[in-house]
């Protein structure tokens, strides 16, 4: 029997891309709302987020 979790795995490994995105549209909104002064740090965890969901990083900037 899956755990929740397992269930939650999968549906990142098959989500991965539309994931990607979602985080790539929260990393540029916290930038906008920040005036671009955490762009760098943003975007560091935006990447090591997207690496710690699905399959791994599908979409580059």
């Amino acid at each position: 029997m899956n755990s929740f979790f397992d269930k939650v795995k999968d549906l990142a490994n098959q989500h991965d891309d539309k994931i990607d995105q979602a985080l790539d549209k929260a990393g540029e909104l916290a930038d906008d709302r920040t005036g671009g002064k955490y762009t760098e740090q943003i975007q560091k965890g935006v990447d090591a987020a997207k690496e710690h969901t699905g399959e791994g990083d599908t979409t580059k900037n």
